[in-house]
């Protein structure tokens, strides 16, 4: 898969997960913690893919 698509997919997998965390624990959402925590979520699918990754070789 072309890796910006994947990027895609999981830009936008972690917005709605990051909404629905945020929306749960907070009560209301907004906009500067749903991005902080898309990013987070976003950041750690690439740092496990790199770990398993790393691990399969």
């Amino acid at each position: 898969m072309h890796p910006f698509i994947l990027f895609f997919i999981r830009a936008v997998l972690g917005v709605a997960i990051a909404t629905l965390i945020t929306r749960m624990f907070r009560g209301e959402v907004s906009t500067a913690y749903v991005a902080g925590l898309a990013a987070l979520l976003v950041g750690l699918a690439y740092v496990l893919e790199y770990f398993r990754k790393r691990k399969s070789r």
